[in-house]
């Protein structure tokens, strides 16, 4: 089965909602004949880390916790989608005692380090006040890094990746599995060549919002109706009114099945 798990569907400014972030889950049982014990398995990618993670995820279902997150991909280092991180990669150092898989592309996660992290974890003081071994990238981080030349593998997931129209570098992805296909466009402003290449895909989660780096929701609503049916919302502003639209907006809590195993 291939599932979508919405944490938060917010914009940058909600008063009342978290910023946008979703737990795509693959699960499948293991080939016979493989050492395991037959049971199924569940593969969870993060879609973008904002602040507070732990919570959403608690939130979204009580079950999930920051260690059954598989990897984590990074659209692009705005605070909205990005603020969670440091939280994350400190949770993976010092409470799961190992590194946080990120799937990045390089215009991402190359200045994720000294731009955002870097100041704040790289040197951390003893208990006596004196600073500690220096860290760095490497040390909380296992980077893949995604191409918009190839395909990359990680476990189910076959991910390919296109360059949004956006203030920063952001990258939308598409996802391919055994079971189903998924595709996010990330922040953009409206590009039509970008939303036929997500709609390949089986589901296509898009952003709406204000602003010239943001697609207006009239250009989604004007797409034939059966795109609209495979599409769903993410990332409105809160004066928009989304509810019993031609587009289906998600909702934290919301696990969409995309395709069953």
């Amino acid at each position: 089965m291939l599932s979508l798990l919405t944490l938060g569907n917010g914009d940058a400014f909600s008063r009342d909602r978290y910023s946008t972030a979703l737990l795509l889950e693959h699960t499948a049982v293991p080939p016979a004949g493989e050492a395991s014990t037959g049971k199924p398995r569940t593969t969870r990618l993060l879609i973008d880390s904002p602040h507070p993670i732990r919570k959403m995820l608690a939130e979204a279902d009580p079950s999930l916790d920051i260690h059954v997150i598989d990897a984590l991909i990074l659209t692009h280092l705005h605070g909205d989608h990005a603020s969670g991180v440091e939280g994350l990669a400190f949770a993976f150092h010092f409470g799961l005692r190992r590194k946080l898989p990120l799937l990045a592309h390089p215009d991402v996660a190359g200045p994720l380090w000294p731009t955002k992290l870097e100041s704040s974890m790289d040197t951390l003081l003893q208990a006596d006040g004196t600073p500690g071994p220096k860290l760095t990238f490497e040390d909380y981080f296992e980077h893949t890094p995604l191409s918009t030349e190839h395909v990359v593998d990680f476990g189910p997931f076959r991910i390919e990746v296109r360059l949004t129209r956006h203030h920063i570098p952001t990258y939308a992805f598409r996802v391919f599995t055994d079971q189903g296909s998924f595709g996010y466009s990330a922040d953009t402003a409206w590009d039509s060549d970008l939303y036929h290449w997500l709609a390949e895909c089986d589901l296509v989660v898009h952003e709406t919002n204000l602003g010239p780096a943001h697609t207006p929701y009239a250009d989604l609503c004007a797409l034939p109706e059966n795109l609209r049916l495979k599409t769903r919302l993410v990332a409105w502003h809160d004066g928009l009114k989304v509810e019993g639209g031609p587009i289906a907006p998600l909702h934290p809590g919301e696990r969409f099945v995309i395709a069953g195993g």
